[in-house]
């Protein structure tokens, strides 16, 4: 009996071990995938493709990257809300113009489009302290434009965007009117776990069951989790129940989370959403969930 728990020991901590090796070397490439398998870095269409009137906007993050996005007009005069969009973890803007091309026609909205810091044409290497950086530049930016109005600027995730757009509501109070989260996880941790099963036992968020003894050796956290509950403007969850990369679990977690706290929290589910396409799949009910949220937030006087 004893020699089989001291194989059962030298096992675990073997896998352990062989985790961590994994961990240490791999974590940004399986975080961050600025460019995907057999598509080039670069942008294959730019906002003109989709007849959007747009101007590349080049700034600089608190620690010097340099980093680019697009800005995009509605209309000259327009005056409605401005969305920070938050890309997911994988490509670029530039695959997400059809889908911003229809957020603007339903939305009647202008569209701020980031590139995380070794995304498209930004400088740099992406990483959780980076890039949370790159998002306060983009918030910086809009603030100071005469051409919309800076009181209603929300900010949209989707995925890692959500736990991007999180800390960076959490932090701007008086700079961010509301956020919209889409198919977010409540950490990378938890995440890392799901991913990762034989790992489970050795690494998750705070109500991970186990030692968690991974979880120091982990750069890019995202414990939107434990910060969900700090944010304090109004917030839109967005949950597809069929996402296969992000158990929808994840997305009613941090509703009940952050819900406790802030009583202007809206979850809203899509039967066949799926971890990218929730938006396509759910039609017009989609469009028409938000367009009442940002009424709710602030009526539009036109």
């Amino acid at each position: 009996m004893a020699s089989w728990l001291k194989a059962l020991a030298y096992g675990a901590g073997g896998i352990a071990v062989v985790g961590m090796a994994a961990l240490v070397a791999l974590q940004e490439k399986l975080v961050y995938v600025p460019v995907l398998p057999g598509v080039a870095r670069a942008y294959t269409v730019t906002p003109a493709r989709f007849r959007l009137t747009y101007e590349d906007v080049w700034l600089r993050a608190s620690d010097g990257v340099r980093l680019h996005s697009w800005f995009i007009k509605h209309s000259p005069n327009h005056r409605g809300p401005t969305i920070l969009f938050f890309q997911e973890n994988a490509g670029n803007i530039a695959h997400r113009l059809e889908f911003v091309r229809l957020m603007m026609q339903k939305l009647e909205c202008n569209v701020f489009m980031l590139s995380y810091r070794g995304y498209g044409e930004s400088d740099g290497s992406p990483s959780q302290h980076g890039i949370t950086y790159d998002a306060q530049a983009a918030l910086d930016h809009l603030v100071k434009r005469a051409d919309i109005d800076t009181s209603r600027i929300v900010v949209f995730g989707r995925s890692l965007g959500g736990a991007v757009g999180t800390v960076l509501t959490k932090k701007n109070p008086d700079k961010v009117a509301a956020l919209i989260l889409e198919n977010t996880f409540t950490s990378i941790l938890d995440m890392a776990g799901i991913m990762l099963p034989f790992l489970r036992w050795f690494i998750g968020g705070s109500s991970a069951k186990g030692p968690k003894i991974l979880n120091c050796v982990v750069r890019s956290p995202w414990n939107t989790i434990d910060i969900i509950d700090q944010v304090k403007q109004p917030i839109l969850f967005l949950s597809g129940l069929q996402d296969e990369l992000v158990p929808p679990v994840h997305m009613q977690l941090l509703y009940e989370k952050a819900i406790e706290h802030n009583s202007n929290c809206l979850f809203v589910d899509f039967p066949n959403g799926m971890h990218m396409d929730t938006w396509f799949t759910a039609g017009d009910r989609y469009w028409r969930t938000i367009n009442l949220f940002l009424q709710r937030l602030a009526p539009d006087d036109k």
